[in-house]
């Protein structure tokens, strides 16, 4: 089910903080329409932690709403209270979503067998399948292939959104973990190699910006096409690096800012980027075309 091109849908808000619901029915439905394969709301790119809880549903109530089953919604539920996830978990399962992306637990740093503890828990609380997500970079704490081959062995634990940045680890996941087990890329700029290695797929930020070009490019991975795959990775990878100038979700914000898409507004603790970050983001949207090209209607 989760496989092609998801994109990790920012949340809009108005600027006096408020939830944007007309902006983001609108952004679902331009994320459909370009032919994105699957939808993520309320991950951390969409500021999940700065969310209530009734916003954290409203949001995926809302991506529910306008997805109308045309494409499958992985929602967010991660957080390193596992009591408070399972809680999470069983609300999203209500509402009716396919999955659960949950992304490891943070500052606390557990052992391999409390993250395997972690999501067993998890997996065992709900129905849904559930996608790992493992970035050490942001949670301190690194799901080591061995860890995933245990927890692969968990009926409705389905795949892992990989944001190590490690392709040598990305690459043993993939070759040592069962064929029914999904291997999703976390980071654009590697979901060519990630799909070389056995990948099935990549969670985007990226295609918030630019959804048909995103799941194009990804397409083209997975019928192995590598040659026309690297030609489009290469003409926006300038894009895909700009978007992490700054800490995510900065950067991809303030692009779809100029894009006309959305309000350009973030809740503490982020803020707008440098002004000349916003100037270099402006050059890359301009060289690409994308500068105004997808003014919301």
């Amino acid at each position: 089910m989760f496989t092609g091109c998801g994109t990790a849908l920012v949340t809009p808000f108005r600027k006096d903080l408020s939830l944007d619901e007309e902006t983001l029915r609108r952004l679902v439905r331009r994320q459909i329409e370009a032919g994105i394969d699957f939808l993520v709301p309320c991950g951390t790119t969409g500021e999940n932690p700065t969310l209530s809880r009734a916003e954290h549903l409203r949001v995926v109530e809302i991506t529910l709403e306008e997805a109308k089953g045309k494409v499958p919604v992985l929602a967010g539920a991660g957080g390193y209270n596992t009591a408070e996830v399972i809680e999470l978990a069983k609300e999203l399962q209500a509402l009716g979503v396919d999955g659960l992306l949950s992304v490891t637990p943070y500052y606390n740093k557990p052992t391999q067998e409390g993250l395997y503890q972690h999501y067993k828990a998890i997996a065992s609380a709900v129905r849904l399948p559930v996608v790992v997500y493992s970035v050490q970079g942001r949670t301190g704490v690194n799901v080591e292939p061995a860890t995933l081959k245990r927890l692969a062995e968990i009926d409705n634990i389905v795949g892992v959104k990989e944001a190590s940045g490690n392709i040598a680890q990305i690459g043993a996941i993939a070759s040592q973990l069962p064929e029914r087990f999904n291997v999703l890329s976390g980071d654009d700029a590697l979901a060519l190699p990630v799909i070389a290695l056995g990948g099935r797929g990549l969670i985007s930020v990226a295609s918030n910006e630019i959804p048909a070009e995103m799941s194009r490019l990804i397409r083209l991975c997975l019928e192995n096409n590598f040659p026309a795959a690297r030609e489009l990775h290469r003409k926006y990878q300038p894009l895909m690096e700009i978007n992490f100038i700054e800490s995510n979700p900065i950067p991809v914000k303030a692009a779809m800012g100029l894009m006309g898409l959305l309000e350009p507004v973030w809740r503490l603790p982020l803020v707008p980027p440098k002004p000349e970050n916003l100037a270099r983001i402006r050059n890359v949207l301009e060289a690409l075309k994308l500068l105004h090209a997808h003014v919301a209607e």
